[in-house]
């Protein structure tokens, strides 16, 4: 059976490679710590799930939804972003419904990208935003993100005959998975950068509230870009609000690209169940108590990780945001993240993320994340220290 060029990029995948290696180690007999998927282990809100629960006993909410009937969603994402940012949204024409984030950012290129054009993608960066620019035949120009840049990208760096044939540039900040953060200023000169290219400037914004120390709010795209002259936004409820298996997020933004990616969405599917948008509804409109409650225990996790690495002489910086620890290897891994990930969990059943599957730049490090209440990442931190001496020896 013969199968399109466009799924040979898609063979190898992070998440896919480690799900294979946790098997193994779980056929072994390892207890599995699993710290390689940055999936919340806390409950979604009660006001959520009372929302959702109504909706099912409605049977009117059984049906298909189309986009007219997300309205109250879409006025509730324009009243979310008003609130934080004091950027004016229109529901109507500036706001789209998704089915998670990640729909988002793998569709868009299909609406940007003709085969031959470029994206610009962070290195590392979250898998499934290359992806989407191979399904649409498009390349790839990665832009390193290193440890003395502060993990930002260098756009001088980019040579101008690829910024001639870049139709996208794709940036998150809070940064997965680095943790980075980027200030305002940062935002604003690639604003300029794409404005003057005529390049289309695309913001995964899924840690947006997941910030710690008094870092201050994450800034949005759309302050740098108040007029949405380039920009699009993507929103996720998945990390602030803890309903990622509720599939629910949002597109905001530049009016035309919000349309172009409706037509793409329009021919893939529906939207997801109208009761799950109640649920999302009511979580935006709530206390955001719940939200204050989720990134205090992440910066509680944090701090018993790090402090626990630390002890064992393994020396990371603290993280400002996410809910995750990324960690330059210790010798003699410093360019074997992939083997030391595997070699972990089939001996310990501690479980991680190499650099390397988030991109090349990202070779000699590993991403653990913060999924686990920190008496277990004690113990995770216990079993990594013992995998360690017992590979030095």
């Amino acid at each position: 059976m013969q199968f399109a060029n466009r799924l040979q990029p898609l063979q190898a995948n992070v998440f896919a490679d480690m799900d294979i290696a946790k098997a193994k180690a779980k056929i072994l007999g390892r207890d599995l710590i699993d710290l390689s998927l940055g999936s919340s282990d806390l409950p979604a809100g009660d006001e959520a799930i009372a929302a959702i629960q109504k909706s099912l006993q409605d049977p009117a909410t059984h049906g298909y939804l189309l986009f007219h009937g997300t309205r109250r969603f879409r006025q509730a994402a324009a009243d979310w972003y008003q609130e934080r940012y004091q950027i004016a949204v229109d529901p109507e024409t500036e706001v789209l419904p998704l089915i998670g984030s990640q729909e988002g950012t793998a569709h868009l290129p299909l609406a940007i990208l003709n085969p031959g054009d470029y994206a610009l993608l962070l290195d590392p960066g979250y898998p499934s935003h290359a992806g989407g620019v191979y399904l649409a035949n498009g390349l790839i120009y990665p832009m390193p993100l290193l440890a003395e840049n502060g993990f930002l990208p260098v756009f001088e760096d980019i040579p101008a005959d690829i910024v001639a044939k870049s139709r996208m540039m794709v940036l998150s900040y809070p940064h997965n998975p680095t943790s980075a953060i980027a200030p305002l200023s940062f935002f604003q000169k690639a604003v300029k950068f794409c404005q003057e290219n005529q390049i289309v400037l695309v913001h995964d914004f899924p840690y947006v509230d997941l910030i710690f120390d008094g870092s201050g709010i994450a800034p949005s795209i759309l302050q740098a870009d108040p007029d949405k002259t380039v920009s699009i936004e993507f929103f996720t409820m998945s990390k602030s609000y803890n309903m990622g298996g509720f599939r629910v997020g949002y597109a905001i933004g530049n009016s035309e690209l919000i349309r172009a990616l409706r037509q793409i969405k329009a021919m893939v599917d529906f939207n997801q169940y109208i009761g799950i948008l109640e649920g999302a509804i009511a979580a935006l409109r709530g206390s955001q108590m719940g939200v204050r409650a989720t990134v205090n225990t992440f910066r509680q996790r944090r701090d018993a990780f790090v402090n626990a690495l630390h002890s064992i002489g393994w020396q990371v910086p603290t993280p400002q945001a996410t809910m995750y620890v990324w960690a330059k290897l210790p010798p003699p891994w410093e360019s074997r993240s992939v083997e030391f990930c595997t070699q972990l969990v089939e001996t310990t059943g501690v479980a991680a993320s190499p650099g390397a599957g988030f991109g090349k730049s990202g070779e000699g490090y590993v991403r653990f994340a913060l999924v686990h209440e920190p008496k277990i990442l004690e113990v995770a931190v216990s079993r990594i220290s013992e995998f360690l001496a017992n590979s030095r020896s």
